[in-house]
């Protein structure tokens, strides 16, 4: 008798959770419980052409390409799962996305707005305020922001390490519905060393010698704030400074962009912001506009 998808689905999990971290496979868990298994819950083989009605299907209601692509990710690691079990024939899949030609737009805070919250944020001291200056010095993420400790301070080399990520994940648990995780940022490359400012050393030394190192910065006590809770803290500051709102992520957008507009090295601004390949670097932020077209093309022929 052939196994259903569920079951094998349910058999991918069991044996998934022993090889990745907590919040990866609740990550996982969601998508399929929320997408997967209801679409191919009773099926005994899956074919290429069910996954590309299942893409299609999820397109058509709307959501990305990013958010179907990584359903996508997971529906593979079962098939794969299932076959190396013997449980169920899955073909390969070659799946066709439709062709997007709208670039999705980064959301980046102009230099007005930049330079009116950095002037609240020095001028109304608080240990939350500080993290969101951190973060505009920097481009981390907002679990890393949360996850920061004291001791991640490194004075003597002027630089913040990046060891730890704060995040609230769905465990959907007769006992628990979600969880507030603390861990290692996901890969080896989020895990970094981020060179400090002179302007961020100089609010943070004397804080340095006071404060206790175990604590966590934006806190200053034992326990950390929840990203969730820290963003709504973030857009009450920009409602109060008219300030057009944007999400906390795009602080990092914003850092990002204005490294590159200060044509930094390209590889420099990807190690800062612990992307695993500077190609999402390039794609992300770097967008020649005409006039720095033409400049390529003049300094081209001067050296000819």
């Amino acid at each position: 008798m052939a196994t259903r998808f569920d079951e094998i689905s349910c058999a991918w999990v069991r044996d998934k959770k022993h090889y990745v971290k907590l919040s990866t496979m609740c990550a996982y868990q969601t998508i399929l419980r929320t997408h997967i298994q209801p679409y191919f819950k009773d099926v005994e083989s899956i074919t290429e052409r069910d996954v590309q009605s299942f893409v299609l299907n999820k397109l058509d209601t709307g959501m990305s390409q990013k958010s179907v692509k990584d359903m996508l990710v997971v529906l593979k690691m079962i098939g794969k799962f299932a076959q190396k079990k013997k449980l169920m024939e899955v073909e390969l899949m070659d799946i066709t996305f439709p062709t997007n030609d709208t670039a999705k737009k980064i959301e980046v805070m102009n230099r007005q707005d930049e330079k009116k919250l950095i002037a609240y944020l020095s001028e109304n001291f608080s240990f939350e305020n500080l993290g969101i200056l951190i973060c505009l010095g920097t481009g981390m993420r907002i679990g890393e922001i949360c996850g920061l400790k004291w001791e991640d301070i490194d004075l003597e080399n002027a630089e913040i390490c990046v060891n730890r990520t704060v995040e609230r994940v769905y465990i959907n648990s007769p006992e628990e519905k979600t969880r507030l995780i603390i861990e290692e940022p996901k890969t080896i490359h989020s895990k970094r060393r981020i060179p400090l400012s002179n302007s961020l050393l100089k609010v943070v030394r004397p804080l340095k010698k006071v404060v206790n190192d175990s604590f966590y910065l934006i806190t200053n006590n034992e326990m950390p704030m929840e990203p969730r809770i820290y963003r709504k803290r973030f857009e009450s500051i920009l409602e109060k400074l008219k300030i057009k709102k944007i999400k906390f992520h795009g602080l990092r957008h914003t850092f990002a962009t204005r490294c590159i507009e200060a044509s930094n090295d390209y590889k420099a601004v990807s190690a800062i912001l612990g992307h695993a390949s500077i190609t999402t670097t390039l794609n992300l932020y770097v967008h020649p506009n005409g006039q720095e077209k033409k400049k390529c093309i003049e300094k081209m022929l001067r050296s000819l």
